[in-house]
């Protein structure tokens, strides 16, 4: 497995979340997109939703933002997690490396740190690649049609 040389071997086993640096920090990005799909929040119970339906930006075929550096730019409420803002999200996935982390857990054993293959994630089936549709294309009147379950 080839990782860049600015990562601390198995950081995320051995340094908390606040003392990652900036390259480590993204390191541990899964890639799964999931953080980019609509989420739907019910009123009375607070229960999360998933749908489908992602973030204009995110190219639905690799899960992928096509302009992450400039996102902000184009998408101002999209959340830069960090890892105060960690403590107070209940709406990551369970799978989320940062979630598992922040819980004191491993990576799960499909994570490209573990695995040195980025497409670990699909072949898991914890990607939303391939599985989206991007927000430009439905009616944000239906959007409650788009609930999945497959995201946990």
């Amino acid at each position: 497995m080839s990782m860049s040389v600015d990562l601390r071997p198995e950081f995320w086993k051995k340094y908390k979340l606040d003392e990652l640096t900036t390259s480590e920090w993204e390191a541990l990005c899964d890639g799964c997109g999931l953080c980019c799909l609509v989420k739907l929040e019910d009123e009375d119970t607070h229960e999360i939703a998933y749908t489908r339906v992602s973030c204009k930006l995110l190219d639905c075929q690799t899960a992928q933002c096509s302009d992450y550096h400039d996102r902000l730019k184009y998408v101002p409420d999209c959340v830069q997690l960090t890892p105060e803002k960690l403590q107070n999200i209940r709406w990551l996935p369970s799978s989320c490396a940062y979630r598992r982390v922040n819980e004191g857990k491993n990576l799960p054993s499909w994570h490209y740190l573990n695995t040195g293959s980025r497409k670990s994630v699909m072949k898991a089936k914890k990607s939303a690649a391939g599985r989206c549709i991007s927000e430009t294309e439905i009616n944000e009147e239906d959007i409650d049609e788009y609930i999945v379950r497959w995201v946990r």
